[in-house]
């Protein structure tokens, strides 16, 4: 009968933990789609805007970038036109030679005053 008890603990134990894991991974999924939204730019949308439009026109097309990896993205990048601030995104075109690309807007005075693209390193 304690054997018993036991075993039957122990199967409890066990599928409380797997139900935790699987929790724990369905709320991970959710998080890295939640910042790929947040996060990437179609390739046409880059090269549709122009150096000069409307900061409020380019913005709208684009996604908030708010997420953890914008530290990620601003590394290896060139430095940043004095005076402006910048948003940072992946695209989501094919990568180049393994890496992908960001796309960096940098807006100065309520315009577009650079957008580029480079590597990730």
């Amino acid at each position: 009968m304690a054997q018993r008890k036991g075993c039957l603990i122990g199967c409890g134990v066990a599928l409380v933990l797997g139900i935790g894991v699987v929790a724990a991974v369905v709320f991970g999924m959710g998080k890295l789609v939640d910042v790929a939204d947040r996060s990437m730019v179609d390739p046409a949308v880059y090269e549709g805007v122009k150096t000069g439009d409307a900061e409020s026109d380019v913005r709208a097309k684009l996604p908030s970038g708010e997420s953890f990896v914008k530290s990620a993205l601003k590394e290896g990048g060139p430095v940043e036109p004095d005076g402006s601030t910048c948003a940072w995104y992946i695209s989501t075109g094919d990568a180049d030679m393994g890496k992908e690309t960001v796309l960096r807007f940098c807006f100065k005075d309520g315009k577009l005053a650079e957008k580029t693209k480079y590597p990730m390193k």
